[in-house]
């Protein structure tokens, strides 16, 4: 097989590989949500998408994490995060027409939005709005982190199961941390 065959097919695999990761995270972001008290619910997911969907709210709020990192109940965090969620939804002429697919919210707006509703909390809480910043970074650090072994496992996996090579698993993992998986 020619190198330039060998390459077509590892990236096949490797795109193979991550669109069966990203329906197994899918799968398992459905099925945690229904079955656990702490995984996060649709309310803690600000803005308009609903879990997982593009524009303010596709970010994972872990509600139970969050709420131990910042000294406080995960009930009075659940009240203050449907509170702060009207305040923080994108004006009218930030969303898209009708029919029109919304775009991904570039990192400067991620950063705008996380600072505001780090704010918000705060305000609502009575919190410093630094300590909720930073337990809003630990808690999305700490999953990404989660998120990361759980595909480096699977594909480690695929590895034995010699569906793929060390390499492809090299590949996969390295676009996963360039961001080109897995979402953002």
């Amino acid at each position: 097989m020619s190198t330039y065959r060998m390459r077509a097919a590892a990236l096949l695999a490797a795109g193979a590989v991550a669109g069966g990761v990203t329906a197994a995270s899918l799968t398992a972001t459905a099925d945690d949500s229904t079955t656990s008290d702490s995984s996060p619910s649709a309310d803690a997911r600000p803005g308009p998408g609903g879990p997982g969907g593009h524009g303010r709210g596709g970010a994972h709020v872990d509600t139970a994490a969050l709420a131990k990192a910042l000294g406080v109940t995960e009930d009075k965090l659940t009240a203050a995060l449907k509170a702060v969620r009207e305040d923080l939804k994108p004006a009218d002429g930030e969303k898209p027409a009708a029919g029109e697919k919304p775009t991904p919210p570039t990192d400067e707006e991620r950063a705008d939005r996380q600072a505001a509703l780090a704010k918000a909390l705060a305000d609502e809480l009575g919190l410093d709005e630094s300590k909720v910043a930073d337990a809003l970074d630990t808690v999305q650090a700490a999953h990404k982190a989660e998120r990361r072994t759980d595909l480096s496992e699977r594909l480690d996996m695929a590895v034995k199961d010699g569906d793929l090579t060390s390499a492809d698993k090299a590949s996969v993992l390295k676009a996963y941390d360039a961001g080109v998986l897995g979402g953002r």
